[in-house]
């Protein structure tokens, strides 16, 4: 993926909603040899998730998993069945890409949500393919996901109803 809009991009990472996340390491990291970066648990107001996130030899595999009835993996799961949950699109710059995408018809989940190193968008999901986009933003290719972004992806999320 050379650009998306005349700006340069590449896929930063797949997230992979899973029924077990165990199950799904076996495979990921036991089977395919991808290497295990890091763990994570999120807990929102009312939902909540487990992750695995690992390094597949130039972007990143994030397994994740519903903590309970009410997660939004958890919904995802089952609305439309474990899979790609969504695709993370690294750019340099988001708020003109934003502002373009949305001219074009395209609504978003949240809002822009900035941290220290990451800055990050999600699009609101496709009901014909169950996508979700999410663009990103990084000072460096090795900035990790921030607590806080994830805890406050979840927070708008949950205010949204969207999953």
């Amino acid at each position: 993926m050379k650009n998306l809009n005349k700006l340069p991009t590449r896929i930063d990472h797949i997230a992979i909603a899973v029924l077990d996340l165990e199950e799904a390491l076996f495979l990921y990291q036991g089977i395919l040899g991808f290497e295990l970066i890091k763990r994570r648990e999120i807990e929102g107001e009312f939902s909540g998730m487990i992750s695995a996130e690992l390094d597949a030899h130039g972007f990143n595999i994030v397994l994740i998993q519903g903590t309970c009835e009410g997660s939004q993996v958890t919904k995802y799961v089952r609305e439309y069945g474990p899979g790609v949950q969504h695709i993370a699109i690294e750019v340099e710059h988001i708020e003109p890409l934003v502002k373009e995408f949305e001219k074009r018809g395209m609504e978003f989940a949240t809002n822009i949500i900035n941290g220290k190193s990451l800055v990050q968008i999600f699009s609101q999901r496709d009901r014909n393919s169950g996508m979700m986009m999410e663009f990103i933003s990084k000072e460096n290719r090795s900035s990790e996901f921030e607590k806080n972004n994830i805890e406050e992806l979840f927070r708008q999320l949950e205010n949204n109803g969207a999953y």
